[in-house]
Parts: structure tokens; sequence; C-alpha cells
């Protein structure tokens, strides 16, 4: 496993424990994704997204860009969701961080994706086990996310 921010150039990143799962959180931190593209396979135990991830890691002022990226997470036995509907298959959700709570025995736990707006999945897993892995499918943005509120 290895412990460093994602490099520019590296298509995949793997998660087996709580401080790899802080790297990956920053790199997909402000990806969106679509309702639609939420999915749990419970027979394969896979919960995965297909996001539009903003590349922290390559952000410069005059050259920015985003990703298409999955992130999936295997093991996991179930998901529970707050404030979050597939109703609406457009509705664009935007993803600020991801944590896990180990179980009392380890190696299972609990996987939390925190949205805007208050959504959350929490995945129920076996054990940490999640990879991102980016396409080669680039565009340039012209937008970097922030987090300042906005004044009236």
């Amino acid at each position: 496993v290895v412990r460093r921010r994602l490099d520019a150039n590296e298509q995949a990143q793997l998660a087996l424990d709580a401080a790899d799962l802080e790297i990956l959180s920053a790199a997909v931190q402000d990806s969106v994704v679509k309702a639609e593209n939420l999915r749990f396979d419970a027979k394969a135990r896979r919960f995965s997204l297909e996001l539009n991830r903003f590349r922290w890691e390559a952000a410069k002022k005059k050259s920015q860009e985003r990703v298409r990226t999955l992130l999936a997470f295997d093991g996991v036995l179930s998901v529970r969701t707050r404030a979050i509907s597939k109703a609406d298959p457009e509705l664009i959700l935007s993803l600020l961080s991801i944590t896990f709570a180990p179980d009392a025995e380890p190696p299972g736990g609990t996987i939390t994706l925190l949205f805007a707006g208050d959504g959350e999945l929490v995945l129920k897993a076996e054990m940490l086990d999640a990879t991102l892995m980016d396409s080669d499918y680039v565009w340039p943005t012209r937008h970097t996310p922030g987090h300042e509120k906005r004044k009236r």
C-alpha cells in the first residue's frame, strides 16, 4: 500500500486502512456524481461510484482539469443513505469526504461518504478495500472548487 499523494500521472490508488483512505478522500474531495451513478452490487459485495474528479494533484493557476474516475469499495455488506435519493437520476451530488471507523473486532468497519447538503452514504464492510481509478478521459475546467461562504 502506498501512502503518498496521487501523482499527476498515476492511474489507480488503493486504500486498505484509514490512513490510505485519507489520501483517497483528499483526491476525491469536490468530485461530482450523478445519483444514477451510485451502484451497489450485493452479490459481488461491491459499491461503486462514477465520479468527475477535480485533479487537485495537478491543479495550477492556469491549468485545471477534471477526470472521469471510478471509486469502488469491495467487501461491502450493506448500504444506508441519508438525504440521498435515486428518485431523480440526474441529481448531482458533490462528495466532500470519506472516512473509515473500524469495528471493535477488525478488519470490518463502517465507511462513510459525506456529500454537500448533508447527504451521506454509510457502507458496512467486512474490511476496508477501496480502489480509485482514473480514466484517460480528462478535460479542462475554469472553475476551482471553493468552500467559502457566499456573501449576500
